[in-house]
């Protein structure tokens, strides 16, 4: 059975480019009251069924939260329709619904009576509220008083004891602690399993992957995909990190482009007279002797040129064009599952010969944490020959990664260890897991319980 309907929606904003705000500005100025009308959501069409939990997904402007308030119809649709069946609860905006002078205990029952519940409703839901808020000491103060944490456990608190049919929630319980915010989706889930339909914005994906039966991923107002919460989140994240990947290469592309010297000037050509006068003093290439650490002093010098600061840097007597994992059809994704295969490439190209060739690969989290790093000849690889380009792969058999963000580094040196071409952040890439544990890798284990 439906509970959510949604056809054909359409909602636009008017946004004024040099709107007067005073009287006197708007008599003198009428000519400012320009504006444009902006599409926020373009033909929204979807259901959900009694029990389902659906995660809207998509970047920031993408129309996520002006749809979740359309559902609670704080604003409503310039076209189309929404039929909801039952009451509804939602968490929107932390502090909605919350006066600021008010204590905590009085908000309860001014927040509770918004949902839809009588005075005698609320007394009987009174200690439940309070006990999984867990603000009772607090529970007498102003609100203005709360740190954003404690307003989203009230708000969190009353919303789920108004025994709704459909819940929604944007975003906020990004805001709560790591331990409320457990509390939190375990009573979510109990709600689901009760049959409460819920609607969740989040950034999130794996929880979307983890606990919402369907996603939708909303892209410049309209529906890019929608379907299982898996599926949809694996296009989503493909698609995010390919945009982030043309980024990271345009700017280094533009990097490049600056570094470019400029064509030297040209000098005025000097007479023959002159010319004639050049002594071998002022030629010392007819007249220096052989030096045999020639070739040790232009590497020095080559040395000397590298920006050891900059994101990239080296001789690039070997380029990387391009570096990745490649899913099972040899395309470039920046999207791996936990536990599965894993193929990183290095594409590379020869520019110059050399004796020896190390490419090396690490892996980082956001903060730069190193969680692993390796290079060929560490593992016993020594490569003197190369083709002229090609690529070199390094594989993982069984990923250990847990779900989260990380860095991919990569880079190529020669048998010295002076860098070729090395990418201190070369790229971001995604790991999915269905492991509910906490961290950056598994641990393989197994328990041993007393019968």
């Amino acid at each position: 059975m439906s509970i959510i309907k949604v056809d054909n929606v359409h909602k636009k904003f008017r946004v004024y480019y040099d709107k007067g705000s005073t009287l006197k500005e708007k008599a003198l100025f009428r000519n400012r009251n320009r504006y444009e009308d902006r599409w926020v959501l373009r033909g929204i069409s979807f259901e959900a069924q009694k029990g389902e939990t659906i995660g809207l997904i998509g970047r920031n402007g993408g129309g996520k939260s002006t749809l979740l308030k359309l559902l609670s119809r704080i604003m409503y649709p310039d076209e189309g329709s929404i039929e909801i069946k039952g009451r509804v609860s939602s968490l929107i905006e932390l502090g909605a619904g919350f006066h600021p002078d008010m204590s905590g205990r009085e908000n309860i029952y001014t927040n509770a009576a918004i949902f839809g519940l009588k005075k005698k409703e609320i007394d009987e839901r009174l200690d439940d509220i309070i006990a999984f808020s867990e603000l009772e000491e607090f529970l007498d103060n102003p609100v203005r008083t709360y740190s954003s944490g404690m307003y989203m456990r009230l708000a969190f608190s009353v919303a789920i004891n108004v025994d709704a049919d459909v819940l929604l929630i944007d975003e906020i319980l990004a805001v709560g602690d790591a331990n409320f915010q457990a509390k939190c989706f375990n009573r979510l889930r109990e709600l689901k399993a009760k049959g409460v339909t819920i609607v969740l914005v989040t950034h999130e994906t794996n929880t979307v992957s983890t606990f919402c039966d369907k996603a939708i991923w909303l892209n410049d107002g309209v529906i890019q995909a929608s379907g299982k919460s898996k599926l949809v989140v694996d296009q989503y994240l493909k698609y995010m990190n390919q945009e982030l990947y043309e980024s990271i290469q345009a700017q280094e592309q533009r990097k490049r482009d600056a570094e470019v010297p400029k064509p030297p000037e040209a000098e005025p050509p000097a007479d023959a007279a002159s010319t004639d006068q050049v002594s071998a003093e002022e030629n010392p290439a007819e007249q220096a002797p052989v030096d045999e650490d020639a070739g040790k002093a232009d590497s020095n010098a080559d040395e000397e040129k590298i920006d050891y600061e900059a994101n990239r840097f080296g001789l690039r007597f070997v380029e990387i064009t391009k570096a990745g994992f490649v899913n099972e059809k040899g395309e470039l994704t920046y999207i791996i599952r936990h536990g599965e295969r894993a193929e990183l490439r290095i594409y590379y190209k020869v520019n110059k010969p050399l004796d020896r060739y190390n490419f090396g690969m690490g892996f980082f989290t956001l903060d730069y944490v190193c969680l692993y790093g390796v290079n060929t000849e560490m593992d016993g690889h020594i490569i003197t020959q190369l083709p002229d380009e090609g690529y070199v792969s390094f594989i993982i058999d069984d990923l250990m990664l847990l779900s989260g963000k990380y860095i991919l580094q990569v880079a190529v040196v020669d048998g010295n260890g002076t860098p070729m071409d090395y990418y201190r952040n070369y790229s971001f890439f995604d790991v999915i897991s269905n492991v509910q544990a906490v961290g950056i890798t598994e641990i393989r284990h197994i328990w041993k319980i007393p019968e």
